[in-house]
């Protein structure tokens, strides 16, 4: 680690860091009592880490938090809590912390939380996570890739959960071994278990060789079973054997393959609720619930959304050198997002193909109106025939943003991206369709 400074903000009636300790793992150890002299150090170290106790003599934890993670954005901030508190430890995470431990805590414990937490502001490729929420389940997600225990991942669709299983591959001690991803419900349920099993030449018309099946493929490494929820009952009893079993058996041999792989399922369903409706085996059910990550919605998760658009537009972009205006930004965090992250990629491509410019303007996203604008007769009916337009987003659009400034029309402009005059003349054209503004 390029920065190993560390400050320890607890009295010393509080003490629980052994200095003596870290310093042995390489760390520069700075030490306070009080909350203003924290601040007053990190200005002068600019720590990596920050350990801070529950009992501050002139702070709340929480406002310490809010304020440390404002100025001081690249340093980690882990909080020390009693197990009486783990409220104040989830309060602490919601503004701005990456983890919390509970006293009493191991030496071990305590360094492998702080290297937890400094990964997680470490570029990731092709994962984004500026949120709480999004932190919270990525440092979830390093926890349960060191072991080797089954995770099932839960949330909407587009959310990025075959993503989400990546990176836990990837931290993982398999991440040497392969990484299979496979999603029940885009097979036919015929082939579903040749797929997953493999089978042996002749085990069925149009079996001219044996071929291994994702199971076999997987060892040493990790097996994504994607839309679990699709799996068709009697394969959910196969698939339960095999788990319980670690081993699998081609279909048309009696043959079987010792396992070594670490499972991971997914669904965009509640599979407790399909269990309570007979969908879904109970016991298999309870076999991948080892470890449960759910990955939030992305209107969820909204600190989330102009990072991922810049990374979209870095990703898509013809040239380096495009970007996306304020009031563009604003109209991305409004929108309800109903297919997240997907959703999300999609737009910023398509903006980046109807944009007349390299700045990204609010025409260019093309988004449905946040919410219905209040209408005349007229108005609905002139409305109806440009429901899947351009023009009737960036329409409706301006008047949100007209009414959000009380129809004063510099602000309104200003928030747009645009002239006074070329509001002017938009409002004129807006009227010209039968719009009342």
């Amino acid at each position: 680690m390029a920065n190993n400074s560390l400050l320890i903000v607890e009295t010393p009636s509080t003490t629980c860091v052994d200095s003596e300790y870290l310093a042995r793992q390489q760390y520069d150890i700075h030490r306070c009592q009080s909350a203003s002299s924290a601040f007053t150090t990190a200005s002068t170290v600019s720590p990596a880490v920050v350990l801070v106790s529950a009992f501050l003599p002139d702070m709340q934890l929480t406002d310490f938090v809010r304020v440390f993670s404002r100025t001081h954005k690249s340093t980690v901030i882990l909080v020390m809590v009693e197990s009486q508190q783990c409220q104040l430890a989830a309060d602490a995470i919601g503004v701005g912390a990456s983890d919390y431990l509970l006293k009493p805590f191991t030496d071990q414990q305590l360094v492998s939380a702080i290297d937890q937490a400094i990964s997680l502001h470490n570029p990731v490729a092709d994962l984004v996570v500026s949120s709480a929420a999004s932190r919270q389940v990525i440092q979830l997600a390093l926890r349960a890739a060191q072991t080797d225990a089954t995770v099932l991942i839960s949330g909407e669709s587009g959310t990025g959960k075959e993503r989400l299983a990546q990176y836990l591959h990837d931290n993982s001690p398999r991440s040497s071994g392969p990484f299979i991803a496979f999603n029940c419900a885009a097979i036919p349920e015929t082939m579903i278990e040749s797929m997953l099993f493999g089978h042996s030449k002749g085990a069925y018309t149009g079996a001219v060789s044996s071929q291994a099946g994702k199971f076999e493929l997987a060892n040493g490494g990790t097996l994504m079973l994607d839309e679990i929820s699709e799996m068709p009952l009697p394969l959910q009893a196969k698939l339960l054997r095999v788990l319980q079993e670690r081993e699998v058996e081609r279909l048309g041999s009696n043959q079987k393959v010792k396992l070594d792989i670490r499972i991971i399922a997914a669904t965009n369903k509640n599979l407790s609720q399909q269990v309570a409706q007979g969908l879904f085996r109970e016991d298999l059910y309870y076999r991948l619930d080892v470890l449960p990550l759910s990955w939030p919605a992305l209107r969820e998760r909204r600190d989330d959304i102009i990072p991922l658009t810049e990374y979209f537009i870095g990703k898509y972009a013809p040239s380096p050198g495009y970007s996306i205006c304020k009031s563009a930004k604003l109209a991305l965090q409004s929108h309800h997002w109903p297919g997240n992250v997907r959703e999300l990629e999609n737009v910023i491509q398509r903006a980046l193909i109807m944009a007349r410019g390299m700045e990204l303007q609010v025409a260019d996203l093309m988004l449905p109106a946040a919410s219905p604008v209040q209408t005349t007769p007229q108005v609905e009916h002139s409305a109806q025939g440009l429901e899947s337009s351009k023009k009737h987003a960036e329409y409706q659009y301006v008047l949100e943003t007209l009414k959000q400034f009380s129809g004063h029309k510099t602000k309104t402009a200003a928030a747009l991206g645009v002239t006074p005059r070329a509001l002017r003349y938009k409002m004129a054209a807006m009227r010209e369709q039968g719009i009342e503004v």
